[in-house]
């Protein structure tokens, strides 16, 4: 039986940015889903679609921020990979959950997808 590729949620609120990204990963094999919103993440992720990794920026409308949400993911979904990203503030790794992964922007793909695999295995 065929294993199904992971599936990355991409939580940003620039469209562009987020078309981007949803591309190169798209593009590298993986399945996409996406949000604009942390609560939009949240409700994808009580969805019945398999998340295997979210990959968020840091700066959101409303209240749930991606630090916000990263924590929420890692209390309800343990399993699930979290790559946080931020062009404006350099985040420390205590902000964020055990085993989270931190970008600045602008980021090289090449390292994100490399980072997803490495949370993946």
């Amino acid at each position: 039986m065929p294993v199904s590729p992971a599936t990355v949620l991409v939580v940003e609120d620039e469209f562009l940015i987020r078309m981007d990204v949803v591309d190169q990963l798209q593009t590298e094999g993986f399945q996409t889903l996406e949000a604009g919103t942390g609560q939009e993440a949240l409700h994808a992720m009580e969805g019945d679609g398999q998340v295997d990794i979210v990959f968020t920026d840091v700066d959101m409308p409303g209240n749930v921020n991606g630090i916000v949400l990263a924590h929420e993911v890692q209390e309800k979904w343990p399993s699930v990979g979290i790559i946080v990203t931020s062009g404006q503030a350099v985040i420390s790794l205590d902000a964020l959950p055990c085993g989270a992964c931190f970008f600045a922007k602008p980021y090289k793909m090449k390292a994100i997808f490399a980072t997803i695999k490495e949370l993946l295995a």
